[in-house]
This record gives structure tokens, sequence and C-alpha cells, in this order.
């Protein structure tokens, strides 16, 4: 029930990864994110392409690390994490690691040059930063819940990405493989149709917001 004095706030399409590209327009090509005049980007605290993404100084209060933003389970080292600064891979899929894990699934997904046959100069990604993070939370524990894994995290980046830089890592640990890559793709897909994360691709010949993936 809502209620007088209660906020609302729609959030358009999330980030999703490849699809049919759109023709060529420029700046004026459909921007997911402001489809309602009450979207989140303009009554949240993200911010735009210029300073996008999680600064050093805005830590949420249940977790801080140098790089940005983190929430991290109470009940396990799982992590999740948004960050503006460069993603060291290895060093994530070590955070998941444990003795009694016989098996590590690392996703990493990176800026590509060229989609459906358009030159991609640079990406940007902006986030809704306490919601992105209590979803990827609720994402991990799920995960425990569908699969049987030992520790799961998520490190996203915002802001300008160059090409070849790192957007995302998803990192699994599990006593055995199968889990482990079931789990983390299933992240993956889940990540893209629920986590308020919007990706824009500036491309040579244009600029657009691309959308997330529909649930199936």
């Amino acid at each position: 029930m809502i209620r007088d004095g209660d906020e609302l706030a729609v959030f358009p399409p999330v980030s999703g990864g490849a699809q049919e590209a759109p023709t060529a327009g420029g700046a004026e090509e459909r921007d997911p994110r402001r489809r309602s005049r009450a979207g989140v980007l303009e009554s949240s605290p993200a911010r735009k392409p210029a300073d996008a993404g999680v600064t050093k100084s805005q830590a949420l209060e249940d977790g801080d690390r140098s790089t940005g933003q983190a929430n991290h389970s109470e009940s396990s080292n799982d992590f999740f994490e948004l960050t503006t600064e460069p993603i060291d891979v290895g060093a994530v899929a070590r955070r998941v690691v444990l003795p009694e894990c016989g098996a590590t699934v690392t996703l990493d997904g990176y800026a590509r040059e060229w989609t459906k046959g358009r030159r991609t100069l640079y990406l940007v990604y902006e986030a809704y930063a306490p919601m992105a993070l209590r979803e990827l939370e609720r994402l991990g524990r799920e995960a425990h819940e569908r699969f049987a894994i030992a520790h799961v995290g998520i490190v996203h980046r915002t802001g300008r990405l160059e090409i070849g830089e790192t957007s995302l890592v998803i990192a699994v640990s599990a006593p055995h493989r199968r889990a482990a890559f079931e789990a983390c793709e299933w992240a993956i897909r889940e990540l893209k149709r629920t986590v308020p994360i919007w990706k824009k691709e500036v491309f040579a010949d244009g600029e657009v917001w691309v959308e997330g993936e529909a649930r199936k």
C-alpha cells in the first residue's frame, strides 16, 4: 500500500548483453533510463556519465572497500561490490577459494570493440548503488539455495570503460565443478535481468543505452 509521503521510483530496463544492434542515430537514440519522469536516475544518488559510478567517498554503512561500495554476506565470505577502479580478475577469484573446494569458476566480462558491425569506442556503466548491492546480495543467497556451492563473489565496474577493460567478475567456488559452472551461468543471467545497472555503448557513429534481457 502506498501512503502519503512515500517515495516512488520507476525503474527502466537494466543493462543487458549482446543483442540486435540499433540503427545509427547519434545521441538521440532511445535511453531506457528515461521512460518515466520518475526514473530512478533523476531521483537517486546515481550519477551522470561525467562522474558516473561509485566514488571512494560514497561507502555504505554495511561495507566499504577502497575501490568503492560493497556488501558482504553475514553468514559467509561472499562479497558484492561496485567499483570505479580497474578490476583484478585473479584477485577476485582467489577470494572465494577454500581448501574444501575442488573448483572455482570465474566469469569476467569486458568491453569489446565490435557489436553487430558497429565499432564501439568505449562503454559507460551507471548504477543505483544501494539497490544494486542489495540485489547482488540477494542473488548470492539464492545461488546458495539453488546450487551446492561454497562462496560467490561479484564485482561490477561503473563509470567509463575503454575497450578491453573488465566490466564484471563473478567468481564461484564449490566442492565440485558442475555446481560452480551452473551457479556462475545462472548468476550472470539473473544479474542482467534484475540488477539496476545500466550500460551505454558509445559508437563511432552514435550511442545507445542497452536494455537488459527479458525474463523467460
